[in-house]
């Protein structure tokens, strides 16, 4: 292993630039003669737009133009002119349908509301002025006559009789009715069970909270008839292509889209907004660009949230503890509106890993898909897997509980041993060693001293659990064939270029793109890795449409085992080039020449011809002979892989309840994860961590919470408490590899693995600790002190 390349603890190059404020974020770029927006917002849930008088706003210092949903009028071609026709309203990107074959129930998503708004937050309208500070005191001043509608914002009960419907004529408030699995054959298994285990579960709504709010820039430039897009993206070229085809403001080749530094996304950047759609078109009737940066305020109300599941799951198991069954009923909130993306993930992102690790003969999903009057819900780090991992982890944790076996031997029972394995729920795992990281995971939390721990913790006057998560995430979400039967609108390869320049520097382009994964590193170590150059001669180049052919993005830790594997098939086709060009070099053929650590070889002889030699002789080219051999140096490649990647392992937790004041501690935590082949072990364990982070403040702390009138009460840092560095303990982290077989690399992705094994492993340790199943998350200290006080009542008693 070479110091940079693959295997090697490389530090972040990027962090440089991060670490003393050289970043360039979409807030940072202030383009030439630019005007601010601010959106004037839905301060009801659910409402009438009777009218709204702009007059007075309209003379506000500064102002230069204000628009609501009735302006919002498509150019005519090559002409200033407004038709009468709208723009088109933002979409969702994957198509579900009922059990009955129908397909979903999307209602109409203008990107400014025209007659109703349906949460808080909604947008009413948009002023735009020579600055922030004009715009929002413009705003103001507008009145809006609101008509307040009934409306609903709980989950469970949204499908209920004589409920107020979120889009009028939409029944019931659902988007759709959907199943998966083998109803009848499940049934059969519950008929003959020995033990049927069931529980109710409620997976919290999340606000993603990245540390860099969205903003977005819109310029036109008239001369081309030609739009530029800067905006915080984990996409750009799917933002292009739904802005340019959907909402039509732009032929693709007319719009680019350029999303630079990005201060984290976990999937709420993923999508395409209301915003960026405002100023773009706003950049054009006024003729000059338009900037949006969103405020925290604005994040908590307006960007997708995550999650927001309730749910009855059931687990049938035989006399000797092997599971047999499988059922699960789901209602998914959606919220107001259908996000890029939001349909897929409680649906075929989620129970298609309800088998979880474990041999399950017989499945079945039902999920009620509803509208509320609520910000949109989306993908959150992890989408629909941290949720089925919640579902079976405290399904397997009760179980075992109920029949009295201990949940290390319940699992170990249960696993899938032999591999490729076919699930009940479309996966098909292709590799993996499921006890082996729940042996090594025992090892290194020294689970034997467990019993002691908990006996001095009780003497101290504490309540000791430990709990396990073993959690299996299908990722690299890509293969097209796959996704476009169930019901995507895209494909899901990725792209890569390698461009090598005369001096043998090397520009790659990705259609990945980073925001906080450290994908200029390891990126970089693939390149140092399969071409023998110092990483320092390697530049990464993403978000940029004009720049990057097409790409698909990052989410649903995609970036190495997809946009690496394309990246890696470049190289092997400039390393195929290089081969031909030093046999015309060094005149030998080219079946005699190999290309190790940087050296092009002829075999049997000392002739040899370094990577930047051989670089600039293929684009002096002297010694081409006739047509065989182009000029220069670039080649790209599109990677589609045959199946999806299966990350798996264990994480447990041990912590410790002071039963006087409800404050957990989380004393121990040992995670062991099977990522495949490695890159960086040092950015994995980052991942690792982070993703322990969050999974524990959706278990702990973190909560949205609508009131009965639809009003957001959790909507800033005083009330939505997030995780910090002195609520965990320092985290054992350990690997096992089996490596992928459906990517060259071998390797599965690590980005959303301790956001998915995390909430379940916390939970199953708090209710050993406590002695029961009641405990919903958030456990905030509040709720746990009235369980243990609960439990201290009966121990006197």
């Amino acid at each position: 292993m070479s110091e940079t390349g693959i295997g090697a603890r490389v530090q972040r190059l990027e962090d440089r630039r991060f670490i003393t404020g050289r970043g360039r974020y979409t807030d940072d770029i202030n383009r030439p003669g630019q005007a601010h927006a601010y959106f004037l917002r839905s301060p009801h849930p659910h409402a009438r737009i009777r009218a709204i008088d702009i007059a007075d706003a309209e003379t506000a210092p500064g102002v230069v133009a204000i628009f609501t949903g009735r302006d919002i009028k498509k150019f005519a071609p090559d002409s200033d002119d407004l038709l009468d026709e709208d723009i088109g309203g933002l979409i969702c990107g994957w198509m579900i349908h009922s059990k009955d074959g129908s397909p979903m129930k999307a209602g109409a998503h203008p990107a400014l509301a025209k007659d109703v708004v349906r949460y808080v937050g909604d947008h009413v309208a948009v002023v735009v002025a020579e600055t922030l500070r004009q715009a929002q005191d413009a705003a103001e001043r507008i009145v809006v006559d609101y008509e307040e509608l009934p409306s609903v914002t709980h989950t469970a009960k949204a499908r209920d009789a004589g409920q107020p419907e979120v889009h009028e004529g939409i029944a019931r408030n659902t988007v759709f009715e959907w199943e998966l699995g083998d109803k009848a054959g499940t049934e059969a298994a519950f008929g003959t069970a020995a033990h049927v285990t069931t529980i109710d579960l409620t997976n919290n709504r999340l606000v993603p909270n990245p540390m860099e709010p969205r903003a977005a820039i819109g310029e036109y430039e008239e001369g081309d008839d030609a739009f530029t897009l800067h905006t915080t993206s984990q996409n750009p070229h799917v933002a292009r292509l739904i802005i340019s085809a959907f909402v039509g403001l732009a032929p693709e080749h007319k719009l680019r889209v350029v999303a630079p530094d990005v201060g984290g996304g976990f999937g709420s950047k993923i999508f395409v907004y209301a915003e960026e759609v405002i100023c773009l078109w706003a950049a054009r009737r006024l003729k000059r660009p338009v900037k949006w940066a969103s405020d925290r305020t604005e994040a908590f109300l307006c960007d997708a949230h995550g999650r927001d599941h309730v749910t009855r799951a059931q687990l049938a198991t035989d006399r000797d503890g092997r599971i047999t069954g499988l059922r699960v009923h789901t209602i998914a909130n959606l919220g107001a509106y259908l996000s890029t993306f939001a349909s897929s993930v409680p649906t075929y992102l989620y129970a298609t890993l309800l088998s979880g690790q474990y041999a399950i003969p017989a499945i079945y999903a039902e999920v009620d898909a509803v509208y509320t009057n609520t910000a949109p819900v989306d993908a959150y780090r992890g989408a629909g897997r941290p949720e089925a991992t919640f579902v079976v982890e405290r399904l397997v944790e009760v179980a075992a509980r109920e029949i009295g076996m201990d949940p290390v031997a319940f699992r170990r029972k249960n696993f899938v041993t032999s591999f490729p394995h076919q699930t009940p729920v479309i996966m098909a795992y292709d590799a993996g060693d499921y006890d082996a990281a729940l042996t090594k995971a025992l090892s290194l939390h020294d689970y034997d001293g467990y019993a002691g721990r908990k006996a001095e913790s009780r003497a101290a006057g504490k309540l000791r659990g430990i709990g396990f998560s073993a959690y299996i995430e299908a990722c690299g979400i890509a293969p097209s064939q796959a996704v476009g039967s169930l019901g995507a609108g895209v494909g899901l390869w990725e792209s890569a270029e390698v461009r090598v320049n005369p001096t043998g520097n090397i520009e790659v382009l990705t259609g990945s793109h980073s925001h906080g994964q450290g994908h200029e590193t390891t990126f970089a170590q693939l390149v140092s890795h399969r071409l023998g150059v110092p990483i320092e001669t390697v530049k990464i180049v993403h978000g940029d449409t004009d720049k990057v052919q097409f790409g698909m993005g990052t989410y649903g830790s995609r970036s190495g085992a997809v946009g690496m594997s394309a990246i890696n098939k470049a190289l092997e086709k400039i390393v195929a080039k290089g081969k031909k060009v030093a046999a015309h070099v060094m005149e030998a053929s080219e079946g005699d020449i190999e290309f190790k650590d940087g050296q092009f070889r002829v075999a049997g002889t000392d002739k040899s011809l370094a990577f930047g030699d051989m670089a600039l002789q293929a684009y002096i080219a002297h010694k081409f002979s006739g047509q065989d051999l182009e000029p220069g140096l670039k080649e790209g490649a599109f990677w589609d892989p045959t199946n999806f990647t299966f990350p798996a392992g264990v994480h447990i937790c041990e912590l410790e309840i002071d039963p006087e004041t409800g404050v957990t501690t989380i004393e121990r935590w040992t995670a062991v994860d099977d990522f495949g082949n490695v890159i960086n072990p040092m950015i994995v364990e980052g991942q690792v961590h982070g993703g322990i982070a969050q999974g524990v403040g959706q278990a702990l702390l973190e909560g949205a919470h609508y009131d009965a009138e639809g009003q957001l009460v959790t909507a800033s840092f005083m009330d939505y408490c997030m995780p910090r560095a002195h609520d965990f303990p320092t985290f054992e982290v350990g690997m096992t590899v089996t490596e992928c077989p459906s990517n060259p690399l071998g390797m599965k992705g690590c980005g959303e693995a301790g956001a998915i094994a995390a909430p379940p492993a916390v939970i199953n340790a708090l209710t050993e600790a406590l002695g029961h199943e009641n405990v919903a998350m958030p456990a905030t200290p509040a709720a746990i002190w009235k369980a243990a006080q609960g439990l201290q009542r009966m121990a006197a008693e």
